[in-house]
């Protein structure tokens, strides 16, 4: 279970770096290429621990399914982004498949 915790980490992590991209303007802002370029380090490290237990596929899938959906909200909430009924939807069939690959995937020996 805590390869899962891992994994849900790691992906919570890739949001944090997402989403630090669009703060560094090209690089060019010191705060934000720190917390991006920690949260990378942070990020890949869980994912690292999180492979040793789950499938790499399971693990890749479920690692950017979570930033895909972490960044969408927060580009929906924060940033202006469509808030429309398709979009969530999508979002939705992505997190179906996520809680799916959890269910489906049984640890690595």
């Amino acid at each position: 279970m805590q390869h899962w915790i891992f994994i849900i980490l790691a992906g919570f992590f890739e949001c944090i770096w997402a989403i630090g991209l669009k703060y560094t303007e090209g690089f060019t802002k010191p705060i934000p290429i720190i917390w991006t370029v920690v949260s990378v380090i942070i990020s890949f490290y869980l994912m690292s621990l999180a492979v040793q237990k789950i499938p790499m596929g399971t693990a890749y899938a479920v690692w950017t399914g979570i930033g895909a959906v972490g960044v969408a909200i927060f580009g929906m909430l924060f940033l202006g982004e469509s808030q429309d009924l398709a979009r969530v939807f999508c979002i939705l069939m992505i997190v179906s498949g996520i809680v799916g690959l959890k269910l489906v995937s049984a640890p690595i020996e």
